[in-house]
């Protein structure tokens, strides 16, 4: 009998039965978006489109106009720096106490229900988008700076924490059991053996998260933070295009600049790519005390972050004062009971919601991978590249630049002009912003595989095609579909974004909770949206475990 089930016949082939399941969901939510219905576009609005196309080449450069947009993007800047530097902190100490290494070196016998307590709470903080993080704040604090600092560092900073677990409990252990083993206390052990060893790789990912900190305080600027998010929605309510158009080339050049020191000192420090973590392979020529890139890099970044706390103003104190703590327990007190009254709405809306995020992560995979390929650097490398290739690489770039850096609530509004109401603006939104973010991730993946394999084909007389179907392809896919999984998980909280300006789903529910001060209610939907986005994350662990 037991020989009978290992027939290879009767073994269920799991990624054809996940490739199934997908096709299915993809289709339901085309139908959940009322793609099959027709009376999708608003022919009226076409106009207004027009109008915003042609403002790109008359963008509003005086110089009143250019202070605003020069204290907008410092601030946003400033937002970015400081919220990742409390991330980073936050990271740190959490991913420590939240890998499992560390309570297996410090304590005896059942150590796993603290691991898992541990991991549980900061599970919570990570589920629950930025936007309504400073939607919750702003009720706290009013519209102080303190809300965008501490609405990218929660989140972020239980994130990081997740992913520097990981890397701590997969880095080799050796040193750190030589040192326990000759007495010395577990704190110390850490410190001075597997931290050390894990740095780069938190190091390689704080870059990434500091890019995605510096789009975060766009979005929140957006709820009244201030900085670009919150003049470039000024500007698109009142329809002046060109003042937008002046704030997001201003926004641009600020992830663009980003971008490009990030990726230059990952380089000079030999880190791999953002998010390809436990796999450095640092080669470096010149010593760090003698590399002038990384000392000037190591001031200005000291600057820079005293400059931004002292740019942005926040009044830390608040979250000490008295008055903190008694808003902070009577919302508590407001939230409970949760009211349930709206659960049938909100499976409805639930639905939307998985569908939005369905589509935005299909439309940005596909997207990605086919402008992944173009902006990678090394199919051809820069010193043979023709006139046509080099264009087409740096115009490829632009266009996913240009996709990452406007917010996705800025997309929802363009799209709500010509398109009606519901989750297909949404899904467009998330779509194109996540497009670009896939596909500068998935150019880095490209960037960093092992050439050996493609030097062989090569050698072997094999055409460009072969190389690319036989080689680049294989080696990559399974990464991007792990990077496409990943923007899933993000996906399903950043419809919170664009729901905020009316592209349906849970995320128009909370933020109409949160405005009318519905304490009860937003608890209940804060509920059902976690336990939603903690099964697309587990759904996502299962794929990429299968595509292994």
């Amino acid at each position: 009998m037991r020989e009978f089930f290992k027939r290879p016949s009767l073994l269920v082939n799991w990624k054809s039965v996940w490739g199934l399941l997908f096709v299915v969901s993809v289709v339901w939510s085309l139908k959940v978006a009322h793609i099959f219905q027709g009376d999708l576009i608003n022919t009226g609005g076409w106009s207004l489109v027009f109008r915003f196309l042609v403002a790109a080449f008359s963008p509003d450069f005086s110089p009143e106009f250019l202070l605003i947009t020069l204290d907008a993007t410092l601030k946003t800047l400033a937002y970015g720096v400081c919220g990742t530097f409390f991330c980073m902190v936050i990271g740190l100490v959490g991913g420590v106490l939240s890998s499992f290494v560390w309570w297996k070196s410090s304590l005896s016998g059942d150590f796993q229900v603290y691991w898992l307590a541990v991991r549980g709470i900061l599970a919570i903080p990570r589920a629950i988008h930025e936007l309504i993080w400073g939607l919750f704040f702003i009720n706290i604090f009013g519209l102080d700076p303190l809300v965008a600092v501490l609405a990218i560092a929660i989140p972020f900073g239980a994130i990081t924490a997740k992913v520097f677990s990981e890397i701590l409990d997969e880095t080799s252990h050796q040193p750190l059991l030589a040192l326990l083993n000759s007495g010395v206390s577990p704190l110390n052990a850490f410190t001075y053996s597997l931290i050390p060893q894990a740095l780069p790789n938190l190091v390689s990912y704080g870059f990434y998260r500091f890019e995605c900190s510096i789009r975060s305080a766009a979005v929140l600027g957006i709820i009244g933070a201030g900085g670009l998010g919150y003049q470039i929605f000024l500007s698109l309510q009142s329809l002046h295009y060109e003042q937008m158009w002046t704030l997001i080339f201003a926004l641009l050049l600020l992830s663009g600049g980003t971008d490009f020191f990030s990726g230059l000192l990952r380089q000079r420090l030999g880190l791999a790519s953002r998010l390809d973590l436990n796999v450095l392979n640092i080669k470096r020529q010149v010593p760090l005390h003698r590399d002038l890139v990384v000392n000037l890099s190591l001031i200005g970044g000291v600057v820079l972050l005293i400059f931004s706390f002292w740019y942005i103003k926040a009044d830390f104190t608040k979250l000490w004062s008295p008055r903190t703590i008694q808003l902070l327990f009577r919302v508590i007190h407001d939230a409970f009971p949760p009211d349930l009254s709206q659960l049938s709405q909100m499976f409805t809306l639930s639905e939307q919601t998985l569908a939005m995020s369905i589509l935005a992560s299909t439309a940005a995979g596909l997207g990605g991978i086919l402008l992944s390929f173009p902006a990678a650097r090394n199919l051809k490398k820069d010193e043979d590249m023709g006139g046509l290739r080099k264009i087409s690489f740096w115009v490829t770039r632009f266009i996913l630049l240009f996709m990452r850096g406007i917010p996705e609530p800025i997309w929802a509004l363009i799209f709500l002009f010509v398109l009606f109401p519901g989750i297909l603006p949404g899904a467009i939104a998330l779509g194109l912003h996540n497009l670009g973010i896939l596909g500068r991730l998935m150019a880095e993946v490209i960037e960093n595989l092992d050439e050996r394999p493609i030097n062989s084909l090569k050698a072997l007389g094999a055409s460009s095609s072969q190389v690319f179907l036989y080689s680049i392809l294989p080696l990559s896919i399974g990464r991007f579909l792990a990077y496409i999984l990943y923007r899933w998980e993000v996906c399903i909280r950043a419809t919170v974004i664009v729901g905020l300006v009316g592209a349906g789903g849970l995320g128009r529910l909370l933020t109409e909770q949160i405005s009318s001060f519905d304490y009860k209610g937003l608890l209940t939907t804060l509920i059902v949206f976690l336990g939603l986005t903690f099964v697309v994350d587990i759904i996502s662990a299962l794929l990429r475990r299968a595509l292994r």
